[in-house]
């Protein structure tokens, strides 16, 4: 074990102290990323053999998936609701836990995003297709025919919107949050693969490069394709009637097989071509779209009411939360009714959630690199919600009025009947309608093929194996994917349209809420692991004090201390310093640790941005997480005070100064060593190795893998992760 660890641990470093044998190099060598064979063959074949049998046996196919699914609303319902529940429980409590200031990063990793583009783009992460659909759709649905008691009373009326909200609100989200940061947490701070599989690790370990881990990958691909098949099977019959409307192309399957094949087309032209920036700038464009019809609607329509509709929606929300959270309408007077109001929406949505909670949750962990775990969960639960609950208590609260107050009772039924046809009826019917159902075309067209392209993009990086989480799929693997739900969708439609997706969802998401479960208790580990660290600082700290003072009860040179604190070395400097006294201090400490057989090795290596060297200390501890003790050099502009308050004499350049900073297994613990004497160095080392020594004792009660540095490289490069505001 300590071989391997060690072939990990110095790949390409020059040793100083101690051996090892040259390991893979894990250095994001820019290697094209590999298929997963078992993950794509198993995956691929379920999903043919589905929509096969959906296109030649449909009556056999809809009795089936009819049958499975109201057996597992009646016997598994309890589940869906259970497991959405206790995902929003646990992320809130991630948030306001001291495991909050966890960073998905590195300790020293700044956000690549400001904090008003990060919230622009959750904010779009909160526009979709689904939400143009559901947000008239829905409303008029509950009016008319609520989970229980009679349609289209005033008690109906009041819960229209607010189920509405509940159906897209923080529940979803928090699938979503969960996601978003176990990707964020395994592949930015531990340097694992961007796969499901990585949030395993604390479970079962290595494992989770065997049959274990391709089957969660196969779980999640599964999710992910029938949840991208149930979006853009409502976009495509969305689209056909407002294309219908506006410039009278036929309804019909043929339409939609041609919108389906659009969608593909594009995906393809964006897989091979590398217009992926294009597609980037088009669905950007399009929130900014978004959001003027939104405003649109909300200023030709009754504007005071609709704003007062929105408080009172949200306040709603709010108070009903908690108690349809854990609602399973157990008591309903009719079972029947309840439970396929149950099977039509909440369990479906809940299941879609989790359907798209991997592809949501990709683009989530990879804009927030940096931000700590509370940033994300917070801004994840709220800003995309903003988004959403405006849009559905705007766009539902108009649709209502003009079928409740105008008593439009003709609008009404034919949005209930025929969901599609409710959001472009509502729109044909405001100033300017034609025009404004265009753009709403517009709109919708651009999410429905942006979604196809960024679903083919996380299915290809799902079936992926790779060690860089910055790169994507094979281009091939992308056109496969997008044929597969294309395919699929097309099946689907075939037999039921919505309905059997919606079915067909429902089933899929049910192997994916185990993931979901194993996810949590693998970064509940994680946690504990983290926040044992931080414990054990403060129980060192004694040893720490004790050993800043010199035998004699005096304490060390001050003036010395204060001439280190006011130096603003240059890189000769820093070199100078690491050759002379560092290298020196550190080839001490390894020697020594090795004479009392500690495992242990000090590398010294070339750094990407200076030609100060880094140094990196290491010692194995089998089983048990490696200590590290690396000395980076990092490139820091000169604080203005330095020049100001004239002291000139002590820069070697005016601009920039090298700080000499110590890195655990974790990024930066925040200080510079620079112009430490030998002693301070070697005491600074035992100060950490003490720390060290005792987290491996708190560890020892931990089950599951204790190491969580498998996929950590040796003298790693952490230059990505500075200066990024």
């Amino acid at each position: 074990m300590a071989d391997k660890k060690r072939a990990r641990l110095s790949a390409g470093p020059r040793a100083i102290v101690g051996t090892y044998s040259a390991g893979a190099d894990r250095s994001r060598s820019g290697e094209p990323p590999k298929a997963n064979w078992p993950v794509v063959a198993v995956t691929m074949v379920i999903t043919l053999l589905v929509a096969i049998w959906a296109a030649v046996a449909s009556d056999n196919f809809d009795s089936v998936v009819g049958g499975i699914t109201g057996w597992l609303t009646e016997s598994l319902g309890w589940l869906y609701i259970a497991t959405v529940a206790i995902a929003l429980i646990f992320m809130i409590w991630i948030a306001l836990s001291k495991a909050g200031a966890i960073r998905l990063g590195p300790d020293h990793s700044k956000p690549q995003y400001s904090l008003f583009s990060w919230s622009a783009m959750l904010f779009a992460a909160g526009i979709g297709i689904g939400v143009m659909f559901y947000s008239v759709a829905e409303p008029l649905a509950q009016y008319s025919t609520p989970p229980v008691g009679e349609g289209m009373t005033e008690q109906a009326y009041n819960e229209a919107i607010a189920w509405t909200l509940f159906h897209w609100g923080v529940s979803g989200w928090a699938l979503y949050a969960l996601m978003g940061l176990a990707f964020g947490y395994y592949a930015y701070r531990l340097n694992m693969p961007l796969a499901i599989r990585s949030a395993l690790y604390p479970l079962i370990g290595k494992r989770v490069n065997g049959p274990i881990g391709d089957a969660v990958d196969v779980a999640a691909l599964l999710g992910t394709i029938f949840g991208v098949a149930a979006s853009l099977g409502i976009g495509v019959v969305q689209l056909n009637f407002g294309l219908n409307m506006v410039f009278g192309l036929p309804e019909g399957r043929g339409m939609q097989i041609a919108l389906v094949a659009l969608a593909v087309g594009v995906a393809a032209i964006s897989a091979v071509s590398g217009v992926d920036k294009g597609i980037k700038r088009l669905s950007e464009a399009n929130v900014y779209l978004a959001t003027a019809l939104l405003l649109f609607v909300l200023f030709t329509g009754r504007t005071g009411w609709l704003l007062n509709s929105v408080v009172k929606n949200m306040g709603d929300y709010l108070a009903w939360l908690p108690r349809w959270t854990f609602e399973t309408f157990s008591y309903s007077q009719d079972p029947a009714a309840t439970a396929d109001w149950m099977a039509n929406w909440t369990l479906f949505f809940w299941a879609w959630w989790v359907a798209w909670a991997p592809f949501v949750g990709l683009f989530l962990a990879r804009i927030s690199r940096g931000r700590t775990f509370r940033q994300f969960v917070i801004g994840t639960l709220c800003v995309p919600f903003i988004f959403v609950a405006l849009w559905a208590s705007i766009l539902g609260n108009t649709a209502l009025d003009r079928a409740v107050n105008s008593k439009d009772h003709d609008f009404l039924q034919t949005a209930v009947d025929s969901p599609e046809r409710g959001f472009y009826t509502l729109l044909d019917g405001l100033p300017g309608g034609t025009i404004v159902v265009f753009i709403a075309i517009l709109v919708g067209l651009l999410f429905f093929v942006t979604s196809a392209d960024s679903g083919a993009l996380v299915m290809a990086k799902f079936s992926s194996i790779s060690q860089d989480p910055q790169q994507d799929g094979a281009p091939w693997m992308r056109l496969m994917w997008s044929g597969a739900v294309a395919v699929l969708t097309i099946a689907m439609l075939q037999v039921g349209g919505i309905a059997t997706l919606q079915m067909a969802t429902l089933i899929m998401g049910l192997p994916f809420m185990v993931v979901v479960y194993l996810i949590m208790v693998g970064l509940m580990r994680s946690i504990r692991m983290e926040t044992a660290q931080v414990d054990s600082r403060a129980i060192a700290l004694h040893s720490a004090i004790s050993g800043r003072t010199l035998p004699s009860g005096n304490d060390l040179d001050w003036e010395n201390r204060l001439d280190r604190t006011s130096t603003w070395p240059s890189e000769q400097t820093a070199h100078r310093y690491v050759v002379q006294i560092a290298k020196p201090a550190l080839e001490s400490v390894a020697t020594a640790l090795r004479a009392r057989d500690y495992d242990a090795t000090l590398l010294v290596a070339d750094s990407k941005d200076t030609k100060v060297p880094q140094l990196d200390l290491s010692v194995i501890f089998g089983e048990d997480p490696v200590f590290r003790y690396q000395l980076y050099p990092v490139i820091s502009t000169t604080p203005e005070f330095a020049v100001r308050e004239g002291a000139s004499d002590k820069l070697d350049n005016g601009k920039n100064y090298v700080r000499l900073e110590v890195f655990g297994m974790n990024g930066s613990l925040g200080f510079d060593v620079f112009g430490y004497t030998r002693a301070q160095l070697i005491n600074n080392v035992l100060d950490l190795f003490d720390r060290h020594l005792e987290y491996l004792h708190m560890q020892q009660g931990f089950s599951g893998e204790r190491d969580l540095t498998e996929f950590t490289s040796d003298a790693p490069e952490w230059g990505e992760d500075f200066g990024k505001q």
